[in-house]
């Protein structure tokens, strides 16, 4: 009764908000396109705050918890968010999308369709990423034992990226994701403009090979492969943004020196036509934890500006900050240090759209619902709660959609 009592507030306030806001249901406006360094919707340039919420079609797998979904979407539109980030898959184990390669559990599946269905009525862009490069709900690791289990000669996960098997089990994965008909929608995943795109990976990685080669090999053949079973939406890489050999210099400044054996390149990975937008996340907390405050804001600073920079002069395409957030277990913790790493972020995002420039957006780890302790963690946010750090992604979602709604009358200029 208290969830359904503020789900009907939280509606009232959605429809006296948005003007203020300066944004408006976007779903049913169509596809979004890339032109340039610029995303398009409706014929304007689009930007886009939001968050992640992964546990989405987990949560909507139980009808008794549905709820906790549409109280997400409306808070985030109260709030101005208009992107959800969010996983297409769950290879194995309790509550599995993927039971066995190409064998999938129908209740599972009607969660990701509530979701989509949801963000559809409720004016809220998808990203649907199709597979985990952890062992997190399965990810390269579930497919390789899937592999070895049949004869394959398959050692580590790395495989995922060479095995002919494994390859084969991804791009049934991808075909079976987007010919899905939702049955609450009726419409194809391929069709549905709600989805804004796909990612082909979360974070991937491939140790065994730092040259890089081999991630680029795997994502020169399925990104075309993603593009020919789905040319309606955007794609990109998942990529956290780790530069490679392509780019020597920024390895040396920018990279953690754990990053250099990852076998990632932030500019040769999104360098070929089938990636429509670059992808990258921000956890200078995680990436350098001997260092101070200031340092780290500093190098947050610095990764986005130089990412941004590489978007717009090299790769010529549109930049999500994917993922980024500010722990709450690191010594010393304060609620200003998160503020002030929010700030950062959006001010440096804001800059870029407000020049026609590449930054897209902005998608915060992890939005979470009241009472849902089982996804609590040390970035996990509330937006209910009106803490000072959701009042500056509120204020965010009105500046960019501000943008939004001057459109094209500015005359910017694509690249």
């Amino acid at each position: 009764m208290k969830y359904l009592c503020l789900i009907v507030f939280l509606a009232i306030v959605i429809a006296q908000n948005s003007s203020y806001l300066g944004v408006k249901a976007v779903s049913s406006d169509g596809f979004v396109s890339r032109k340039g360094v610029q995303f398009i919707l409706n014929g304007k340039p689009f930007y886009a705050n939001g968050f992640n919420a992964y546990w989405l079609a987990y949560e909507a797998t139980d009808p008794t918890t549905r709820f906790k979904i549409t109280y997400v979407f409306q808070n985030a539109t109260i709030h101005g968010l208009t992107i959800a980030r969010t996983w297409g898959f769950r290879d194995g184990g309790y509550r599995a999308l993927q039971i066995a390669p190409g064998v999938y559990d129908e209740k599972t599946f009607q969660g990701l369709d509530f979701a989509i269905a949801e963000a559809k009525r409720l004016g809220i862009k998808m990203i649907i990423t199709f597979v985990n490069n952890y062992s997190d709900f399965g990810g390269r690791k579930q497919y390789v034992d899937w592999a070895k289990t049949t004869g394959q000669n398959v050692s580590s996960d790395d495989d995922f990226y060479t095995n002919p098997l494994v390859k084969q089990y991804y791009k049934n994965h991808v075909k079976t994701m987007v010919n899905r008909v939702n049955t609450f929608t009726k419409v194809a995943y391929k069709d549905e403009p709600t989805i804004m795109g796909w990612e082909l990976m979360n974070e991937p990685q491939c140790r065994a090979d730092p040259s890089g080669k081999t991630l680029m090999a795997w994502i020169n053949e399925m990104a075309p492969y993603v593009k020919s079973v789905d040319s309606k939406h955007l794609l990109s890489t998942g990529l956290e943004g780790f530069y490679g050999d392509s780019s020597p210099q920024r390895m040396t400044s920018l990279n953690p020196v754990a990053a250099n054996v990852l076998g990632t390149d932030f500019i040769a990975n999104h360098n070929l036509d089938a990636i429509d937008f670059a992808s990258i996340h921000s956890y200078p907390d995680l990436w350098f934890p001997n260092l101070d405050e200031k340092s780290r804001l500093d190098f947050l600073r610095k990764w986005l500006v130089d990412h941004l920079e590489d978007a717009q002069n090299i790769l010529r395409k549109p930049l999500i900050l994917g993922e980024f957030g500010k722990p709450t277990n690191i010594p010393g913790y304060t609620q200003a240090q998160r503020d002030a790493v929010f700030n950062a972020t959006f001010d440096t995002i804001y800059e870029s759209a407000q020049k026609g420039g590449p930054a897209a957006g902005a998608l915060f780890w992890h939005v979470i619902s009241d009472g849902m302790n089982n996804f609590k963690d040390p970035l996990s946010i509330v937006l209910s709660e009106n803490s000072t750090t959701v009042n500056i992604i509120t204020e965010e979602s009105r500046k960019l959609g501000l943008i939004r709604g001057k459109g094209l009358s500015k005359k910017l200029k694509f690249k």
